[in-house]
């Protein structure tokens, strides 16, 4: 295969779906973080929406995580969809659920004041319930079978590692599918080599500077230490 590079943000969820996927699958590829509060020319000279992940494959750009993900299944073995078709589409519309989480999750930690904390929490509780129906974990999203579905929740759930440290917020209590699911993602190389050591630091970091519900309480928890 034509060499590849992946264009990144260090706590980019959507960037940790490509390396998962090209670790599942073995290709080797380059990685280049860059800072989007100061995005290089190059960059914005290659990316339309001037957003996290590319792949640059060769001389050609692609960017939105999904369609990147598509691509290096297409052509890079093995398969992580489902040979099924109508499989196939169901696995693809719970990756969007997937997106649908990680916007949510983004609401939850830039809520500005409990009531709205509250209510983007009540939301995640039930977005996680609805999910609980689903997944097999056994061990993963669908059974035996690692899939781009389960690239896609790695990043969602590595988000509540840092919550928990915060609050027990009750998001995914009473969920045994997820909380199994979970503990295998964590535990997949995969998804360990998708982020850098200092992540958990700089999530930490980048809630703080948020001057959201959240960050408050993560600075309480800071001063109690």
């Amino acid at each position: 295969m034509t060499n590849l590079t992946l264009v990144s943000f260090p706590l980019c969820p959507y960037v940790q779906r490509g390396a998962i996927a090209l670790a599942e699958k073995r290709q080797s590829f380059e990685r280049i973080d860059i800072d989007l509060a100061n995005k290089p020319d190059w960059f914005k000279a290659i990316s339309p929406l001037g957003k996290v992940p590319l792949l640059q494959v060769g001389d050609a750009v692609l960017f939105e995580s999904a369609v990147i993900l598509e691509y290096l299944d297409d052509t890079v073995e093995p398969k992580l969809h489902p040979a099924d078709p109508l499989k196939r589409a169901d696995h693809r519309a719970w990756m969007e659920f997937g997106s649908t989480i990680l916007n949510d999750i983004g609401g939850f930690y830039s809520a500005p004041d409990e009531q709205i904390f509250e209510t983007k929490r009540q939301l995640l509780r039930d977005r996680f319930a609805r999910l609980e129906t689903r997944v097999k974990a056994d061990p993963w999203f669908d059974g035996e079978a690692f899939s781009l579905v389960d690239t896609v929740f790695a990043p969602v759930f590595r988000y509540f590692d840092t919550f928990d440290e915060i609050a027990d917020f009750e998001i995914l209590a009473d969920k045994p599918k997820i909380a199994l699911w979970r503990k295998a993602l964590a535990e997949r190389a995969s998804v360990k080599g998708a982020v850098k050591a200092d992540y958990p630091i700089l999530l930490r970091q980048f809630i703080a500077k948020r001057n959201s519900h959240l960050s408050k309480l993560l600075m309480r928890t800071h001063q109690a230490a």
